[in-house]
């Protein structure tokens, strides 16, 4: 499911050329990190869904893993970070929108 430094050829892939996951989405693990709008931080002790991390900072959040890593960083719960000038060839960001 997952595009890393073991299978990628060094560089980026057209999104679904992998399976999707369990829930049928493709390219959320590998590929490129997904830059989010969320800020790097410690998040709260103890067990949480959907946890917020910290409401300002310097560093945003990188999750997913990219191309240039080896496959154990290739997971959606795998947090970098990274500071908003920050650029490279294995990172990109996701479009989402709200269903009516």
């Amino acid at each position: 499911v997952a595009w890393h430094k073991g299978n990628s050829g060094s560089k980026t892939h057209p999104v679904g050329q992998k399976s999707p996951n369990a829930w049928g989405l493709y390219d959320m693990s590998g590929n490129v990190y997904e830059w989010t709008a969320d800020w790097y931080g410690r998040y709260s002790s103890g067990n949480t869904t959907n946890p917020e991390g910290a409401s300002s900072g310097t560093f945003r959040v990188l999750r997913g893993g990219g191309w240039s890593f080896a496959a154990a960083f290739a997971r959606v719960a795998f947090r970098s970070s990274g500071r908003p000038v920050f650029r490279s060839d294995d990172l990109g960001f996701r479009l989402a929108r709200t269903i009516p």
